[in-house]
């Protein structure tokens, strides 16, 4: 009898998450597209979306005429049901942001890094504080957040744990997930910030409708986020996508992780700038490859050049070993690139790449912006609650 109740729950979770997951992904929609769309009967689709709407996860739209019957009511999931946080820990600041159901920023707060830092004390500390200061900001109530999500560069082993192996930072096994628990008391995960953008594109942006893509993270440091037929690739221990180690010329530049030849060491801002090896007058290096970009220079622009070179090179390589139907540039640094010089990156693929798998993949910009990576870490809580049919 206990293993008939257990089944039992637990197809109502699994059914719960399929209504929505596909209301949260794609909605508003009626009843009868929910039916349409799922394997769920009416009777089903009804029960369980009665269920939702009493439990405030779901609420009505408005309507939307039908084939020559009453309008059919539209459904979302409640935009303000919760919240949720989304923490971006790059090279030089920690970005959080407080969202929503609906995805729309409610707070944020930047707070920088010490240039000599990066020390994992110094950024829980600087997570911590930024979780504060948004939940203050939007005047929430901390129960109704449900929960953080943390993005960071390297390796995020045991996501239950979240320990980070980071080797451009010096951070080995570092128990990342473990530090931040101890101080708050709201649900906590982590994972590599090429995993979150890529998330977020795929939900929300420019990887929508795609069941085969690599969403390229191109900023101080270089990764992406492989999705095989509509899902996450991994690896054995999540390290698939550090794309940015990946030798790209044998024995070449020394690269931040101690290898040399590494793409990240050619295309990388600090790589970038490097290589340019003139001073640019600018506060920051995310100023300081804009201006970079922007620059009449013949200096500039044979740096840039090569650098387009290289990124294209890089591209086909992960169009030779996945054959995406499309990759994705984003990244602070991809987006001053992309922006400028998408149509050179596209050729210089071409060049590099298998002719017939590069003509069946397309290359376009990261739709999210800069606040992509925290938004896509803030899609880390919101998996969690569809996924448990919209259990806390």
């Amino acid at each position: 009898m206990d293993a008939r109740r257990t089944t039992v729950r637990d197809m109502r979770r699994a059914n719960r998450s399929v209504l929505l997951t596909r209301l949260y992904r794609d909605g508003p929609l009626s009843r009868y597209d929910l039916v349409q769309s799922t394997a769920l009967s009416q009777a089903s689709v009804s029960n369980l979306v009665g269920e939702l709407v009493d439990e405030g996860l779901v609420e009505e739209a408005g309507q939307v005429e039908s084939d020559g019957g009453r309008p059919r009511v539209l459904l979302r999931v409640a935009p303000e049901f919760g919240y949720v946080v989304g923490v971006d820990v790059g090279e030089t600041r920690v970005q959080v942001e407080l969202f929503d159901m609906s995805m729309t920023a409610r707070a944020k707060a930047d707070n920088a890094l010490e240039s000599t830092g990066r020390q994992p004390d110094e950024v829980v500390a600087r997570v911590l504080d930024g979780l504060h200061t948004v939940i203050r900001q939007a005047g929430v109530d901390p129960a109704r957040v449900l929960g953080v999500g943390v993005a960071v560069s390297g390796v995020v082993e045991r996501p239950d744990d979240a320990v980070v192996h980071a080797q451009t930072l010096g951070w080995d096994a570092v128990p990342l997930g473990a530090m931040l628990r101890r101080g708050t008391d709201l649900p906590v995960l982590v994972d590599n910030g090429a995993k979150t953008l890529g998330q977020a594109e795929m939900w929300f942006g420019a990887g929508r409708g795609a069941r085969h893509a690599v969403i390229a993270l191109v900023g101080s440091g270089v990764g992406a986020a492989v999705v095989a037929d509509g899902v996450s690739y991994r690896g054995f221990h999540s390290s698939a996508g550090e794309w940015g180690h990946t030798t790209i010329v044998y024995g070449g530049r020394e690269c931040r992780c101690g290898s040399r030849g590494c793409l990240e060491a050619y295309v990388g801002a600090e790589a970038i700038l490097d290589r340019y090896g003139h001073a640019v007058d600018a506060p920051d290096e995310e100023s300081a490859i804009s201006a970079l970009v922007q620059s009449p220079s013949e200096a500039a622009a044979s740096v840039l050049n090569e650098t387009v070179g290289y990124l294209g090179a890089g591209f086909a390589t992960l169009i030779n070993l996945f054959n995406p139907e499309r990759i994705v540039l984003g990244g602070w640094t991809g987006l001053a690139l992309g922006q400028r010089f998408l149509s050179e990156i596209r050729d210089a693929t071409g060049r590099h790449a298998l002719r017939q798998p590069f003509a069946q993949t397309e290359i376009v910009l990261c739709e999210l912006g800069q606040d992509a990576v925290a938004l896509g870490a803030a899609t880390l809580p919101v998996a969690r609650l569809l996924s448990s049919g919209g259990s806390r």
